[in-house]
C-alpha cells in the first residue's frame, strides 16, 4: 500500500511540475510578445506555414462533417417529418462545437507536432543554445511568433470550416432531402445569432493558445536525440487533443450557465 501511495505520489507531482512549466512558459510569452523589438515577418511566415497549408485537409474534414451530421440528423427528422430542422442542427452543431473542436484537433495534430519537431531538433543540436550565446531569448524569437500565429490563424481556420461544414450538409438537404435552397440557407442563418459565433471563435482562439504552448513546451525539453524528439511529439499531440477535449468543456458549461 505504500508502494502505490508513493507511486501515486511521484505521478501527481510530475503532472502538477508539468502544468507549472506550461504556465511559466506562458507568461514568459505573453510578457515577449508585447516587448520590442518585433518581428512581424516571422509571424507572417509562420500564419503561413499554420493557416494556409492547412486549408486542404480542414476542408476536407470540415464536408464530410457536414455531410455525416445531415445524413445521421435525417434519420431521426424523417421519423417526425421535420426535414427542415436539419438545417438549424447541422449549422448550430458546427458553429458551437464541431467547427472549433474538429479544426484545433486537425491544426494541433498538424502543425502542433512540426512545432515540437522543429524546436525539438534544434533543442537536441543545441541551436537553443547558440541564440543564447548571440543574446537572442529563444521564447521571443521561437515561441511569441507561433503563438501568436495560432491564436489569429486558428479562429479564421474555424470560420471557414464552419461555412465549409454548412455546404456540406445544404449539399444533403437540398438534393437528398429536396429541401428548397432557399429555404435551407434562410433556416441556417436565422437559427444562427451573434453569441453563437462568438463563443466558437474565442474556444478556437484559446484552443490555439493550448496548441502554441504545449507544442513549443515539448519542444523546448527536448533531450535525447532523434528517439527523444519522437517522443516529445507523440506527447505534445495527445496532451493538446486531452487539453482541447478539457477546455471545451469548461468553456461549453460556462457558456450553459451565463446563458441561464
Amino acid at each position: 500500500m505504500r508502494y502505490l501511495f508513493e507511486v501515486f505520489g511521484r505521478k501527481v507531482v510530475v503532472v502538477f511540475d508539468y502544468i507549472g512549466g506550461v504556465f511559466k512558459l506562458l507568461f514568459q510569452t505573453l510578457f515577449y510578445l508585447f516587448r520590442p523589438p518585433f518581428k512581424s515577418e516571422r509571424v507572417f511566415v509562420q500564419m503561413r506555414k499554420i493557416g494556409v497549408d492547412s486549408l486542404l485537409i480542414v476542408s476536407i474534414v470540415a464536408v464530410f462533417t457536414g455531410i455525416i451530421l445531415a445524413l445521421q440528423t435525417a434519420y431521426q427528422m424523417e421519423k417526425l417529418s421535420s426535414e427542415i430542422y436539419i438545417a438549424n442542427i447541422v449549422a448550430l452543431s458546427l458553429v458551437r462545437e464541431l467547427g472549433p473542436v474538429l479544426t484545433a484537433l486537425i491544426v494541433a495534430g498538424r502543425s502542433g507536432a512540426g512545432i515540437t519537431a522543429e524546436i525539438g531538433t534544434m533543442t537536441v543540436t543545441e541551436q537553443i543554445d547558440a541564440l543564447y550565446t548571440l543574446a537572442n531569448n529563444p521564447v521571443k524569437y521561437l515561441v511569441a511568433p507561433r503563438f501568436l500565429s495560432l491564436i489569429l490563424v486558428l479562429p479564421v481556420l474555424t470560420l471557414y470550416s464552419d461555412l465549409v461544414g454548412i455546404f456540406g450538409g445544404y449539399f444533403i438537404g437540398v438534393y437528398r432531402l429536396s429541401i428548397s435552397s432557399n429555404m435551407y440557407l434562410t433556416l441556417t442563418f436565422d437559427a444562427l445569432a451573434f453569441k453563437d459565433l462568438f463563443t466558437g471563435l474565442l474556444k478556437a482562439m484559446f484552443f490555439g493558445m493550448i496548441i502554441a504552448i504545449v507544442g513549443c513546451f515539448e519542444g523546448l525539453k527536448a533531450q535525447g536525440g532523434a528517439e527523444g524528439v519522437g517522443k516529445a511529439t507523440t506527447t505534445s499531440v495527445v496532451v493538446s487533443f486531452v487539453a482541447i477535449i478539457a477546455a471545451d468543456c469548461f468553456f461549453t458549461f460556462l457558456f450553459y450557465v451565463l446563458g441561464q
